[in-house]
């Protein structure tokens, strides 16, 4: 049977939050970071995150295949340069008639999780489409994916149940000159953070290095 819940009770601006965690767009020279962070998850986690039981061969070919110049790549980066959270925003081919979609999948690392990173990744993403004429954020997930959902609620979208999987729905007001000003200022902010942590990654490797050579016999 299928059951349909409508959340009537929109925030003020969903795809305008999350600003305080640093997100940064990635491109094609992150695939093997982004590898690294799928393979981390564990098997329930795969199996929310793809609606199936997903082995480390089938992640290797969906990140080979991942389409950077159609799709949009984000991330929450930790100090070692780990990607502790990563959204993938995929174009969804036009139908004649209808308004330009999108669909937005998430995954984060247990460690990572209850300090609004899922929330910041929705909040770019959703601005980022917001930003490229797309209408609709849509979200197909299974039903008992209860982390995806409550994201989805939180940030106001329509939820849909049938058949043991669910999809969200979240309309997108049209852009206009602030939401690109604050795009470019959270994409700014992300590449600050990646930057930073990127010189105390080094500076730090750099104190250390010393320490972890080889002893050699005198």
């Amino acid at each position: 049977m299928h059951n349909k819940l409508v959340n009537d009770h929109l925030p003020e601006k969903p795809y305008e939050s999350g600003g305080l965690v640093p997100i940064r767009e990635l491109h094609a020279g992150h695939r093997e970071a982004i590898l690294r962070h799928l393979l981390l998850l564990n098997k329930e986690d795969r199996h929310l995150r793809f609606g199936t039981q997903t082995s480390d061969a089938v992640i290797a070919s969906y990140v080979e295949h991942l389409d950077f110049n159609r799709d949009a790549i984000f991330a929450s980066f930790d100090t070692q340069l780990k990607i502790v959270g990563m959204a993938h925003l995929a174009y969804l081919p036009k139908l004649k008639d209808t308004d330009q979609a999108a669909e937005f999948g998430v995954s984060v690392l247990k460690l990572g999780r209850g300090q609004g990173i899922g929330s910041a990744l929705l909040a770019r993403a959703a601005m980022h489409a917001r930003n490229t004429n797309i209408k609709t954020l849509f979200v197909h997930c299974l039903a008992n994916n209860k982390a995806m959902m409550h994201l989805a609620t939180k940030a106001g979208m329509r939820v849909e149940y049938a058949y043991g999987d669910a999809d969200a729905y979240l309309t997108l007001p049209a852009a206009h000159s602030g939401t690109i000003i604050e795009e470019a200022a959270n994409k700014q902010w992300g590449d600050f953070d990646y930057a930073l942590k990127e010189n105390f990654k080094r500076s730090r490797d750099a104190w250390w290095w010393p320490f972890k050579r080889p002893v050699t016999a005198i």
